[in-house]
């Protein structure tokens, strides 16, 4: 929606741009915008990981070599500038958003995914950036026949026997305690993955206030020994498929059909999973996914787990034993300034 987009950039409504330097370009030709780029630096990040990565992000450019170079050249120009020593990107100013598709075109985007053509991955090559990073997007349908293997039932039945473990919803008349709970597990249990930095605590209420429109508290669970949290997983219904055909507007009859069929969607991402390191190995992730499949195959779903780094062989191998399909692939380049 474009009235989310505005948000996007603007520093008193996204918490992200108050903790970076960055800027906004435009690429004319005569009085024609053929092309924008973001060139920004988290200064929080790079003090984090100890590093000096300068990032790119919300590329769009028309199909011609020189359209991108300028482009480029001008984002990397400035974060040189900036003491910056390696240009990286996509990377967007939302959570979560980032890279390039490089396989499952076809598909069309979920709900705060990104899509691109083709010819951006040849116009970020041809600039001399490399593959630094490949993001997985795995699927099922539970319309289509999908069901979990039965072993893992027979697992996740067995670790409800032997452990003190409870899974429950998200609860709405107590969103903000639930949002701090799952940033303080989100910090833990990420914080040895690539590109991680902590997320401010101080944001937990803002990133709750964002989500509350859209989300349906059966489909975000947290796990909990003896009323300890110590997981969780969140998966949003894709609003994307409710949003065809509205020219980025909600006014005056987009609201309608929002209100109408947020309840009835019928697809929905796994945005985000975490669960603490000892308890990492144990099966939680696949008891968290069990309960997701419970709360919704009934209705006879299509689920889409985004942004799996290609390198987490704990969520990958997990995926794949629950019978999950590879459909997508998405690319996060990386060039060293010199």
């Amino acid at each position: 929606m474009l009235s989310e987009q505005r948000k996007i950039f603007n520093p008193r409504k996204n918490s992200l741009l108050q903790r970076c330097a960055y800027r906004l370009f435009l690429l004319y030709e005569r009085r024609n915008v053929i092309g924008r780029i973001a060139a920004f630096i988290d200064l929080q990040a790079n003090a984090y990981r100890s590093e000096t990565i300068g990032s790119f992000g919300h590329y769009e450019c028309i199909e011609r070599a020189e359209a991108s170079r300028l482009l480029l050249q001008t984002a990397e120009a400035w974060l040189k500038r900036k003491g910056m020593t390696h240009l990286r990107g996509p990377w967007n100013f939302v959570s979560q958003d980032m890279g390039l598709i490089t396989e499952g075109f076809e598909l069309s985007p979920v709900i705060m995914s990104s899509y691109n053509p083709p010819y951006y991955n040849e116009q970020l090559l041809g600039f001399g950036m490399k593959k630094i990073k490949d993001l997985l997007v795995y699927n099922c349908d539970t319309s289509k026949g999908y069901q979990i293997p039965e072993r893992y039932l027979r697992f996740s039945e067995h670790l409800h026997s032997g452990l003190p473990i409870t899974v429950r919803p998200l609860n709405m008349k107590n969103l903000a305690a639930d949002a701090h709970i799952i940033v303080r597990l989100t910090n833990e249990s990420l914080k040895n993955n690539w590109g991680f930095y902590p997320i401010p605590e101080s944001e937990a209420e803002a990133i709750a206030a964002d989500l509350k429109p859209v989300v349906h508290p059966e489909a975000v669970l947290i796990a909990e020994v003896n009323g300890e949290p110590i997981g969780y997983l969140i998966a949003l219904p894709d609003v994307n498929a409710l949003l065809n055909g509205l020219n980025g507007r909600l006014f005056p009859l987009g609201i309608f059909k929002l209100f109408r069929g947020i309840k009835k969607i019928k697809r929905y991402r796994i945005w985000a999973l975490g669960i603490l390191r000892p308890w990492q190995k144990k099966g939680i992730s696949v008891l968290l996914f069990q309960h997701l499949n419970q709360a919704l195959a009934s209705r006879g779903v299509y689920i889409e787990a985004n942004w799996i780094l290609e390198d987490n062989a704990l969520m990958n191998n997990a995926l794949k034993n629950l019978k999950l399909n590879l459909v997508k692939r998405y690319r996060i380049y990386q060039k060293e300034m010199s």
